[in-house]
């Protein structure tokens, strides 16, 4: 596998979590059924800070010179991504829940399986971005959805840095089949997330709408 194949085999693989994830039912799963300007910040928000103080540990652990450069840029975006949100809250308590994926990512304590999982997560966020920027045009609340455009921006960057990493550490099929795993493996935890959420609040998760 090459760097530039890496992204298409995981979504490829993962196209029922991705396309479920990038549905609008998405958010009413993040916000348990509170599809209002408030919950759903403070859903977002959540989401930012968590990949932060996961992003952060990573960085402080690691021991290869790429991967930690990826981990501290990522932590200081998802910090400044979460101070940018929690100013659209004023008062409101966005509380500690960390969401599945980065209960699953925080497992990882390797390289290439943190690359992998990170990869998983920059498509799992992206594809919450564009629910977060869509949610947003409805409300008529342009300034709003443009945060969260500039947000989905820094994805991009994310993205290519991480496989750029992946490109230098993976030196054999075994270490991109990691790589591989840990990405699907972070899709599955945030998909489980949303298909648990769903089912409690008695909603099919299959139908995407």
């Amino acid at each position: 596998m090459t760097p530039e194949d890496f992204l298409d085999t995981v979504r490829e693989e993962n196209k029922t979590p991705l396309s479920r994830l990038g549905s609008s039912k998405a958010l009413y799963a993040d916000t348990h059924g509170e599809l209002d300007k408030i919950p759903v910040l403070k859903a977002a928000a959540t989401a930012e800070h968590a990949a932060a103080e996961t992003f952060e540990a990573w960085a402080d652990s690691e021991e290869a010179d790429t991967a930690r450069a990826v981990f501290e840029a990522a932590a200081a975006d998802e910090y400044d991504h979460y101070e940018q949100v929690v100013g659209k809250l004023g008062d409101a308590d966005v509380g500690d829940r960390v969401p599945a994926i980065q209960d699953y990512l925080r497992d990882l304590d390797e390289s290439i399986p943190r690359l992998g999982g990170f990869c998983g997560r920059v498509l799992a966020a992206r594809a919450s971005k564009k629910q977060l920027v869509g949610f947003f045009v409805g409300k008529a609340d342009p300034k709003t959805s443009q945060l969260f455009r500039d947000l989905a921006s820094d994805l991009d960057d994310q993205e290519e840095q991480a496989v750029a990493a992946l490109g230098d550490l993976c030196e054999t099929e075994e270490d991109w089949a990691l790589a591989l795993d840990a990405a699907s493996e972070a899709l599955q935890a945030a998909y489980g997330e949303y298909t648990d959420a769903l089912e409690s609040m008695g909603v099919n998760p299959k139908p995407v709408c």
